[in-house]
């Protein structure tokens, strides 16, 4: 397998133990299509405003979003496609109230490029795909932090134990490739869940609040891969 998302984790801890095994066969065939597992093209439209939102600190872009997926719903003859522009439309409506600003200090902030060959972790000798929407340095102080944040989406949303688990990849993701440089303020590495406005911190993992659920998982998933 070239990469496993976070998103298949999730997956997979929801399956029997009956479906895991089909379940890891088929993870071991496939080739991710999507560049994002946040929810790949289905979610691009809101997750594109908001996260632009968040890094520009501009309401505005939620409105010319919504707009132009009005304007797509309006000429869209193809009904599928029309529930996946209304969904996405749902919950950029839904985040014209949102305040961004407690998902990051307020102090100025440097947004980082992230390398493609960051984004594979290797974690119990499984490659995982950390690929957070932005990270972000900041002086606090006389510290120089870094944090990041990641909003996902899919029908329904998540647990927040299952968000819990991005936000254990921002960490991780920072930890590795920043924590000679920065320390890592695990306040504001958030994970963001579109569908229903809830959100995990780091913090809240270490403090017992969220559990630990990527080693567990991948430990099941090796213990079934050996089968």
């Amino acid at each position: 397998m070239e990469k496993i998302t976070v998103k298949q984790l999730i997956k997979f801890r929801g399956k029997s133990e009956r479906t895991k095994i089909t379940f890891v066969k088929n993870l071991d065939k496939e080739k991710i299509k999507s560049p994002d597992d946040s929810g790949g093209d289905y979610w691009i439209s809101c997750l594109s405003a908001i996260r632009n939102t968040f890094k520009f600190d501009n309401a505005d872009l939620l409105d010319e979003k919504i707009n132009l997926l009005i304007d797509k719903i309006n000429i869209e003859e193809d009904g599928r496609i029309k529930d996946q522009f209304q969904r996405n439309l749902d919950i950029v409506n839904n985040f014209k109230d949102y305040d961004f600003k407690h998902l990051k200090p307020d102090v100025d902030l440097i947004f980082l490029t992230q390398p493609k060959d960051h984004a594979i972790l290797n974690i119990k000798g499984f490659p995982i795909e950390a690929k957070p929407c932005h990270i972000f340095t900041f002086s606090n102080k006389k510290s120089e932090e870094i944090a990041g944040v990641w909003f996902v989406a899919q029908i329904n949303g998540f647990k927040k134990s299952e968000l819990g688990m991005f936000a254990d990849m921002i960490y991780r993701y920072l930890d590795k490739h920043h924590s000679k440089d920065f320390y890592v303020n695990p306040d504001y590495c958030i994970a963001v869940d579109l569908y229903n406005g809830q959100e995990v911190s780091y913090s809240e993992i270490q403090n017992g609040k969220v559990p630990i659920l990527i080693d567990s998982t991948l430990e099941d998933l090796k213990e079934v891969d050996r089968d």
